[in-house]
């Protein structure tokens, strides 16, 4: 009879010691995002307000890799013309998107109350983009799709 209470605490004590299962956690898929920000001295402006958007004529886009950098960067360059040359260049660049979209807007500013001659104002801009967490990407200006990278 006490041989049989001692099976029985033993067995007790052996289950208490094993690892109740759990479920697997299930992976999750990481968001991109950016690390650091881009260098763009046309980025919108707190004096932008009130003033009338114009077009831009795009005439060349590329993008390359800056390997002097570390990590290395991406960089677009533009090439174009706008309506006046009292328009001021815009370039709004977004965060990533879930899919790896980096949605760039090129547009014109122009104040309406300033009197300009309509002779085009051609432009040449470059914009360093920042870093960004692993994965490929796209970039996309003005809905129109331009490149993709990889960011490591």
């Amino acid at each position: 009879m006490k041989f049989r209470y001692l099976i029985l605490i033993v067995v007790f004590l052996l289950t208490g010691c094993v690892a109740a299962p759990t479920a697997e956690p299930t992976p999750t898929a990481v968001l991109p995002y950016r690390i650091t920000p881009e260098d763009n001295p046309y980025a919108p402006k707190t004096g932008d307000v009130g003033m009338t958007i114009g077009g831009v004529t795009l005439t060349s886009i590329s993008l390359s890799e800056r390997f002097d950098l570390t990590p290395s960067r991406v960089v677009v360059r533009l090439l174009g013309s706008m309506p006046s040359v009292c328009n001021e260049l815009r370039v709004e660049v977004s965060l990533p998107d879930a899919q790896g979209r980096i949605f760039m807007d090129v547009y014109s500013l122009i104040n309406k109350d300033m009197d300009c001659d309509n002779v085009f104002q051609q432009f040449e801009a470059t914009i360093l983009l920042g870093t960004y967490s692993s994965g490929r990407y796209t970039i996309w200006i003005n809905e129109g799709l331009i490149g993709d990278f990889v960011a490591y």
